[in-house]
């Protein structure tokens, strides 16, 4: 008697596994930014500009995310961490910018009762934010996405899927 149960179970194994494991990470070969990346700006929350223009020269973390996005939620403090310990280096250090893919009062709201709060610069990128993210390579839109800019204006390094401090601060080593 063959047992066909383990053999469908195994057989869903893999994609179950596959649907798990959202991250995808990119480490190909530097690919240069639109160039009208340099030229957006964003609302702020707290108001004013974020004017990606200043940022243009400097390494540069960029995070997509939204307010319902539960792992974007969730790594939230891990770039604020990051952030501070990289604004301890001054201009040496990378620049971390969140693009929210939200409406305004829902950031707003979501940032006034975040504790603590971000230190960090969040852009209101709207639902352009989700053009913005397949610009740099999120084809598949999923959240949250990171991409890292080196001064030159490249893209070096992509990553859909929630990330962690200690991801990052390797990602700060590999590059140099």
């Amino acid at each position: 008697m063959i047992h066909r149960r383990p053999l469908l179970l195994a057989g869903l194994a893999a994609p179950a596994a596959a649907l798990a494991a959202p991250k995808a990470a990119s480490n190909a070969p530097p690919v240069p930014v639109p160039a009208e990346l340099w030229e957006a700006r964003f609302a702020r929350p707290e108001g004013g500009e974020l004017d990606m223009a200043g940022l243009r020269g400097r390494w540069l973390l960029i995070n997509f995310w939204a307010t319902w996005c539960a792992p974007c939620v969730k790594e939230l403090p891990e770039f604020n961490a990051f952030a501070q310990g990289q604004a301890a280096r001054g201009k040496s250090g990378w620049q971390v910018v969140g693009l929210a893919i939200d409406g305004p009062t829902p950031v707003r709201q979501f940032l006034a009762r975040f504790t603590p709060p971000l230190g960090f610069p969040i852009g209101l990128a709207g639902l352009n934010g989700a053009e913005w993210a397949r610009k740099l390579g999120n084809s598949a839109g999923g959240l949250p996405f990171t991409v890292a800019v080196n001064p030159s204006g490249q893209r070096v390094w992509a990553q859909r899927g929630e990330t962690d401090r200690r991801a990052l601060e390797a990602l700060v080593l590999s590059l140099g």
